[in-house]
């Protein structure tokens, strides 16, 4: 088994940090843009796309800057996908930094082309363009 390829996204928010924060945190928040359905059951998320379900263990959460899961069958391994906000002091811009890791070189873009329609949604919902 090959190692996954790590990558990073950076997408520039028009929201407040706080109301970006909810919608990258609660399962309500994450059900309006990134799945059909989110429920949570203390530290596991449930993720629901076309009623296939894929669970997930929330590793870390820092109210208002990142919020980080990892798919329960990679629990063996270091792979994980994080959400972090990033503010800028002096613009105020607010930024959403995504941290994924494909399967290999090969689905890089592809995967970031999903997480550009995922951030798409949110910014919809958002009313951020």
């Amino acid at each position: 088994m090959s190692d996954k390829v790590k990558f990073e996204m950076e997408f520039p928010i028009k929201a407040s940090q706080k109301l970006l924060f909810q919608y990258i945190s609660t399962p309500s928040g994450l059900s309006e843009w990134f799945a059909d359905n989110v429920n949570s059951r203390g530290e596991i998320f449930i993720f629901i796309w076309d009623g296939s379900e894929e669970k997930a263990k929330l590793l870390q959460k820092t109210n208002g800057e990142k919020i980080k899961f990892q798919w329960i069958d990679d629990e063996t391994t270091n792979y994980f996908f994080e959400f972090r906000i990033q503010f800028d002091e002096i613009t105020k811009d607010v930024s959403l930094i995504v941290t994924d890791f494909a399967e290999d070189e090969d689905e890089v873009e592809e995967s970031k082309l999903l997480w550009t329609n995922h951030i798409s949604d949110l910014k919809m919902v958002l009313g951020s363009t």
